[in-house]
């Protein structure tokens, strides 16, 4: 990772906001910006020079992981001990704090160990922008966590039957994700059956598989720090007429959002593509959330393909593209992949099938 360019992009960026340093406290940005991992952390970045703050636990770590940045190990918070270098260093100085990742609580704690003279500025978002275009190596890693997620669909499929808990299916996927030597999951996976699968954020419950509905899995892994995120549903027992057409709503919806990821595209244009399709069917009412969002080192990253969303894609961003349809009291269906965006569209990373699977 070229943590040297990411640290001079950071630097370039207070400057455009005339600012003389940042608090960065949230874990993924320090992750991003020297490769420290643990999770108790501060980085102070600054022209002057950088200090990563941490504590005993991670003596060892943050001296192998950190590069670019003098590592201090503080006796107490790091937060404090953080704020007290900074009143030391340039008590007069203009500092950003992570305005979305920092507690009043912490703030109240930081200002009280900052120079009077200090002028704290909230900023949202500066670390975040930087990741939304990833390096090759990023790219790399992303990949083989997708690659990663996709394999464990065949697990899923084998354990799904009539009678069997959603947190069964979860678990099996889960344990197979374990064995495979992934890190973790990118998020709590979501197994929602028959009626459940109407919930777009339907979590595994122990509510049995019906003899006959649609099954969403969504599920990810985190890989080599990376996250994946796959939505497939499949149906149990025979299919209703009306569900098979909304499962092929919901595909050529995804297809057609598929098709408008380029570089230089409005996040919302995706969006409306999605939207477009099915209103062609008389489904749009029942698709309820955005129709992607990017991934990294976490599983929501900048850009958001919403809405009215006026952030153009570059290439080298990895997004979702995942629209779906919930009707209340019958079922719902959702298909994702992961994108990476180039110049002249998008690459689908993701390699699992798409078609409506009958189990």
């Amino acid at each position: 990772m070229n943590y040297t360019q990411r640290q001079k992009n950071l630097m370039h960026a207070l400057s455009e906001k005339k600012l003389d340093a940042i608090m960065v406290t949230h874990r993924a940005n320090i992750l991003y910006l020297c490769g420290f991992s643990g999770s108790a952390g501060v980085l102070v970045a600054r022209g002057a020079g950088w200090v990563l703050y941490t504590d005993g636990r991670y003596t060892e770590q943050a001296r192998q992981q950190a590069q670019g940045v003098r590592v201090t190990i503080s006796k107490g918070s790091p937060l404090v001990a953080a704020g007290a270098h900074l009143a030391k260093a340039a008590p007069g100085a203009a500092v950003a704090i992570e305005a979305d990742h920092l507690s009043v609580a912490a703030r109240r704690v930081l200002a009280g160990s900052l120079s009077k003279r200090s002028r704290i500025r909230e900023v949202t978002g500066l670390v975040e922008r930087l990741r939304m275009v990833k390096e090759p190596e990023e790219i790399k890693r992303i990949g083989a966590a997708v690659r990663a997620g996709a394999a464990l669909l065949d697990r899923a499929l084998a354990t799904i039957a009539p009678g069997v808990a959603e947190t069964t299916v979860a678990a099996e996927i889960e344990y197979a994700a374990r064995r495979a030597g992934v890190q973790g999951m990118s998020f709590d996976t979501i197994v929602a059956a028959g009626p459940r699968s109407a919930l777009p954020h339907g979590l595994a419950s122990g509510q049995p598989i019906p003899r006959q509905g649609f099954v969403v899995l969504d599920f990810g892994v985190i890989l080599a720090d990376y996250c994946s995120d796959m939505t497939r549903t499949v149906h149990v027992g025979h299919p209703k007429p009306a569900m098979r057409a909304a499962y092929q709503a919901v595909l050529e919806a995804q297809l057609a959002a598929i098709s408008a990821v380029r570089a230089g595209a409005q996040a919302g244009n995706v969006d409306r593509a999605a939207r477009q399709s099915l209103r062609r069917t008389k489904l749009a009412r029942f698709f309820t959330h955005s129709t992607g969002h990017g991934v990294g080192l976490e599983i929501h990253e900048p850009p958001r393909l919403g809405r009215g969303g006026t952030e153009v894609l570059q290439a080298g961003m990895v997004i979702t593209v995942e629209p779906g349809v919930y009707i209340p009291g019958e079922g719902g269906v959702r298909i994702e992949d992961m994108l990476l965006v180039t110049e002249r569209g998008a690459d689908v990373l993701t390699p699992a099938p798409k078609e409506m699977i009958l189990l």
